[in-house]
């Protein structure tokens, strides 16, 4: 980035990302009347709901939860069909959310940004993006989702298989056929459990391999009617008053009782109605302790196990599909639908990958350390580098040319999830250390994006062309988050929250990547630095 940064086109702010969090940063920094430009790697709008076009791709939040609440005319204007949307619709409604707020002229489209570096002198940020073209802002804000630096297995010869293959979140627009074919899925996580309990009903012959199962548990989605329209419309209000009350920002509120409070057949009871209700109540609004008590969990997890069990006909099958290595809740929970009645099709087979673990991709389909299987397609449904991967993805330099990903090769170092010191004028919305991605995500985006708002309206009220984190101020935060997650069952598992991806190098060692004070509680740490006048950070 040699050229002399007054030759490049400049704004006073730029945003990477142009999904929920992007979109809503941008119609608020345009109220300002803040110059902004948006780069979007994709083609349109929609980050998430933009790639993730697979089959069965929904929601696991009430649609109506998950919405924009910024504007009432938009709440009452757009009728969601279903308790839980699936990726179409939710497109729509952000293509319709970008077309009423006249989103798109300020975002660039196709536009990948690869590099980004502060320069001390101007006090302003040179981007760059994968055409070359560099450009400059005072300000820059990243929306880039925590899960979109998506994976591929780490196995030889993915590139020599002759049939189709895609990775869940490139899948293609054009319509992709299933009928007569034989199919894998590699992965058995939330989007893994979509898209087979999709498929198996369409395709010849179906292969999951499964390298870890998860606790999933029933989704119970259904259409919306006319009579529920109206009253979710009429009680938004006190809804997303109930939404910023919640540790998750969910309708669903954890049991103050313990698991040891009631006798066992009131227990029973309890856990059977929770598990025939809709959503995330079974996770969320189970007994206070299921998630920090060893033995509430292992009492609650054998709950689920018999109804796997129940489920599955075959037992040899059902005891491959119930978790052994962590307790329920420890891991993302995937809402199912006939999830686990897939198996019992009989051109359904699930492979064991702790028992016959991938050796490689072949030209006809995948080799195993038992057996060679032909296949027309394979779907990987391998997940992400999620919350730091995609800033690892973007050549990010700060202060002296210090680098973000060598600054977070040991762990993530921010102050309220939201900045890094030695990053001056770089703010995150979405990313580790902040409640975002431990929530009802739009819930927390908007938060931070009111937030980030107030700050640059601060500092363009004031003057301040630089404003960064104290190193003490981070270290605190530090200190914060790791006392936050230590009575967490969750710390002792393997996964993309503790940020453990075996399929990226060097990503094999737990970290806290999450903010796990709650929602209100984040809330209320991060209005007290703005009301102190933002104590533990640099104004200039």
């Amino acid at each position: 980035m040699s050229e002399p940064t007054d030759s490049l086109p400049s704004f006073d702010a730029i945003i990477i990302g142009a999904g929920i969090a992007g979109m809503y940063q941008l119609y608020r920094l345009r109220e300002l009347g803040l110059s902004v430009q948006v780069f979007e790697a994709g083609s349109d709008v929609g980050g998430t709901w933009y790639w993730n076009r697979y089959p069965g791709a929904r929601f696991d939040s009430e649609s109506y939860t998950y919405g924009y609440s910024f504007s009432q005319e938009l709440l009452q204007e757009w009728n969601w069909s279903e308790h839980f949307a699936a990726q179409p619709e939710t497109l729509r409604y952000l293509n319709h959310v970008a077309d009423r707020f006249e989103l798109r002229p300020h975002i660039r489209f196709d536009s990948r940004v690869t590099a980004a570096r502060y320069d001390e002198a101007s006090r302003r940020w040179e981007v760059m993006i994968d055409s070359g073209e560099r450009f400059r802002a005072r300000f820059l804000v990243t929306a880039i989702g925590p899960l979109s630096a998506d994976t591929l297995p780490r196995v030889p010869g993915i590139r020599d298989f002759r049939g189709e293959s895609f990775h869940t979140s490139r899948w293609p627009r054009e319509p992709v056929e299933f009928a007569g074919k034989r199919v894998a899925v590699i992965g058995t996580g939330a989007t893994g459990v979509q898209v087979i309990q999709t498929i198996a009903p369409l395709v010849g012959q179906l292969t999951v391999f499964q390298r870890t199962p998860n606790w999933c548990t029933p989704l119970h989605n259904r259409k919306i009617t006319e009579e529920e329209q109206a009253r979710i419309k009429a009680n938004y209000p006190a809804m997303f008053e109930l939404l910023r009350r919640t540790p998750g920002c969910y309708i669903h509120d954890t049991d103050p009782r313990s698991t040891f409070d009631v006798t066992p057949e009131e227990r029973e009871a309890f856990w059977e109605k929770l598990y025939g209700e809709p959503g995330f109540g079974i996770w969320m609004a189970n007994f206070r302790d299921v998630l920090t008590d060893p033995k509430a969990n292992a009492l609650f997890s054998d709950f689920v196990a018999r109804k796997i069990r129940q489920r599955v006909k075959d037992p040899v099958t059902a005891e491959k599909l119930i978790p052994k290595n962590h307790g329920f809740g420890t891991r993302r929970v995937p809402q199912e639908t006939f999830y686990y009645e897939a198996f019992n099709l009989p051109h359904v087979r699930l492979v064991d990958l702790q028992e016959e673990p991938i050796e490689r991709v072949t030209e006809s389909g995948i080799r195993t350390s038992a057996a060679d299987y032909p296949f027309d397609m394979i779907i990987y449904a391998t997940g992400f580098d999620a919350i730091t991967g995609s800033f690892d993805r973007i050549d990010i330099r700060g202060v002296g040319g210090l680098s973000l990903k060598e600054k977070w090769a040991e762990g993530p170092k921010t102050y309220l999830g939201l900045m890094s010191a030695g990053f001056p004028n770089m703010l995150t919305i979405v990313g580790p250390h902040n409640a975002s991605t431990r929530c009802n995500i739009p819930r927390c985006i908007e938060q931070n994006v009111e937030w980030i708002t107030d700050l640059l309206r601060n500092a363009r009220d004031r003057g301040i062309t630089r404003f960064e984190a104290t190193p003490e101020a981070e270290a605190e935060w530090s200190r914060h988050i790791e006392e936050l997650a230590s009575g967490m069952l969750y710390t002792q598992v393997d996964s993309w929250a503790t940020g453990v991806n075996r399929n990226v190098e060097g990503k094999d060692v737990r970290r806290i990547l999450q903010y796990q004070g709650g929602a209100p509680q984040y809330r209320a740490k991060c209005e007290e630095v703005a009301s102190s006048g933002y104590a533990g950070m640099v104004l200039a």
